[in-house]
């Protein structure tokens, strides 16, 4: 039976720039097939990946969480301190090939946690109307739809879950 591990991974070793390239590969190509009907222009692709370094993901107010499946790097859920009672959810990812065996849940499970150890009492996220299947697990998750909260020009949806009594900080 292969299994999943989750854990801390620097936001800038050669596993999470990895991911960090497919992730924003495929939300980026989903947008720009859906909206323009073509995937995302390379030398766009190369200047957001270089300009989105993650490092706001870094200790001691954010982490970065990798998921591997069979000990193979799988997929991302990366977690910002915005203020200390609330933190942002980012960077949920997981590879087409895994998808569909339970690990997109265990990797936010894992960033309630490692967001209440950084001190936050409240999650929020945001994402876009064409990812519905990210809508869907945060709705399962406990993720309340709420008014916008920030001013990305992609977000369309944004999302809120108490983390207050949910999770045991200790774990």
């Amino acid at each position: 039976m292969t299994t999943w591990t989750i854990a801390p991974e620097p936001y800038d070793s050669p596993v999470a720039a990895a991911l960090w390239r497919a992730y924003y590969t495929e939300v980026s190509d989903r947008w720009y097939l859906l909206h323009e009907g073509h995937r995302t222009d390379p030398a766009e692709l190369e200047r957001e990946v270089a300009a989105r370094s993650g490092a706001e993901l870094a200790p001691p107010n954010g982490e970065l969480l990798v998921a591997r499946y069979g000990g193979e790097p799988a997929g991302t859920a990366g977690v910002r301190l915005l203020d200390p009672g609330t933190a942002e959810l980012t960077r949920v990812f997981l590879r087409r090939e895994t998808r569909g065996r339970g690990g997109a849940a265990l990797l936010v499970r894992a960033a309630e946690e490692a967001a209440t150890a950084l001190g936050a009492r409240r999650m929020i996220l945001d994402t876009r109307g064409d990812l519905v299947e990210a809508r869907t697990l945060y709705a399962r998750l406990g993720y309340a739809e709420t008014e916008r909260h920030n001013t990305d020009p992609y977000a369309e949806h944004w999302f809120t879950k108490d983390l207050a009594g949910t999770l045991n900080p200790a774990s």
